[in-house]
């Protein structure tokens, strides 16, 4: 069940490139939170009344709840302020994580996707690959990853790992004698990459999960401002939609319609 309480923050760190970091106490909250769901963190100034979702990246233990996000608006500039002692008001963890299905697992995140799937590479539990794919040689989190299993790396412009998406570097690894039999697609990014993915395990017969990144107001599934096509027909709209924030982030790749 989701907390909205006050925490202390315990560490910050600008990680470069307009990316931070973010790390509070929450013991009640990192003990239930799970791999792929999201905290909302509300702002200090009255005037902006829309808490900001950001992904959990990891639970380092001791009760805290790492976040690493990108700053694109006063919201999330505000944040990137703070520093460790101040306090923020939180709610979570919020949405539905990643499944484990108990198979062999290859993590696709692209820019602030890639925090969310962190988490989700240490519990996994078994050996997992990760594609991980950056605007360009400014990477971040980068070593992390790599403690938990292999790395390939990607960038828009070619200046580190492959030149193009993360798509594009699978299919490379592929053609080298990556096998992907028995394996399960974990994803997290913009909207163009997952559109790749899908169509990547349609041509190939695998399942993937895909966590959806949409603008959201409540982040509890009562604005219905975050909604996403479905592919069937939704038991609570009655309609073919989603909330993102409620029924996912974390969807079944096969179960929602990105055209």
């Amino acid at each position: 069940m989701a907390l909205q309480t006050r925490v202390k923050i315990t560490k910050t760190a600008d990680l470069g490139e307009g990316i931070f970091e973010l790390v509070f106490s929450c013991p009640v909250m990192a003990e239930s939170a799970r791999p792929g769901q999201f905290v909302n963190v509300y702002c200090d100034d009255a005037s902006r009344m829309l808490p900001r979702p950001i992904s959990i990246c990891e639970l380092p233990g001791d009760g805290q709840i790492r976040l690493v996000y990108r700053v694109v608006g006063a919201g999330t500039k505000e944040l990137a302020g703070k520093h460790p002692g101040d306090g923020i008001t939180v709610l979570g963890p919020l949405g539905n994580g990643y499944p484990f299905e108990g198979k062999r697992a290859v993590l696709l995140g692209g820019g602030v996707g890639i925090p969310p799937l962190l988490e989700l590479e240490k519990q996994i539990g078994i050996p997992a690959a990760a594609f991980l794919g950056y605007r360009s040689d400014k990477t971040f989190l980068l070593d992390d990853f790599r403690k938990y299993g292999a790395v390939y790396v990607s960038s828009d412009d070619g200046s580190i790992g492959v030149k193009g998406t993360v798509i594009t570097a699978l299919e490379r690894a592929v053609s080298d004698g990556f096998s992907l039999e028995g394996a399960v697609l974990y994803a997290c990014g913009p909207g163009p990459m997952l559109k790749g993915v899908k169509a990547f395990t349609e041509n190939n017969g695998l399942t993937a999960y895909i966590s959806l990144e949409e603008r959201m107001a409540c982040g509890i599934g009562a604005c219905l401002g975050c909604v996403c096509k479905t592919m069937e027909v939704n038991g609570h709209s009655g309609v073919k939609n989603a909330r993102v924030c409620k029924d996912g982030p974390v969807f079944d790749a096969r179960e929602v319609d990105l055209s």
